[in-house]
């Protein structure tokens, strides 16, 4: 029973994860940069990508979940009297979707939930269990 409450303790590490990556990305909307200089390039929008953890005989051991930049992190936009604009008027824009950072953070929503429920069955099931030694002891 111990195992479960490892996994859902790794769901629920997971789901904060998905959580700050949203909220870093809501936050840096409007964090503009330049298209030209790597050294004052616009925010990199996260996401995050999870890995099933196992033992050496395939059981399942919970879900490790890491920080990556979206592939493509940023769009060009016209705004020639930004300081970072090149000689075409061009600046680099985080590429965010604000209503998939909404639906990322239901999900997460969902998942802090569906681990909470599992944490709370494991707890009922050792209660009973010691219920029933006491019983019989």
């Amino acid at each position: 029973m111990i195992n479960a409450i490892q996994i859902a303790l790794s769901g629920l590490t997971a789901a904060s994860r998905k959580v700050e990556a949203s909220a870093s990305n809501i936050a840096n909307m409007q964090t503009t940069g330049s298209l030209d200089n790597p050294e004052e390039a616009p925010y990199t929008p996260l996401a995050t990508q999870q890995t099933a953890l196992t033992d050496g005989q395939g059981n399942g051991l919970g879900v490790k979940s890491d920080f990556v930049p979206q592939t493509q992190p940023f769009i060009p936009a016209y705004d020639p009297d930004s300081p970072f604009a090149n000689a075409d008027g061009m600046i680099g824009v985080p590429n965010i979707d604000l209503a998939g950072e909404a639906v990322n953070l239901n999900i997460a929503k969902a998942t802090y939930k569906a681990n909470a429920a599992v944490i709370r069955t494991e707890k009922e099931m050792t209660d009973e269990l010691l219920k029933t030694f006491d019983r019989k002891v």
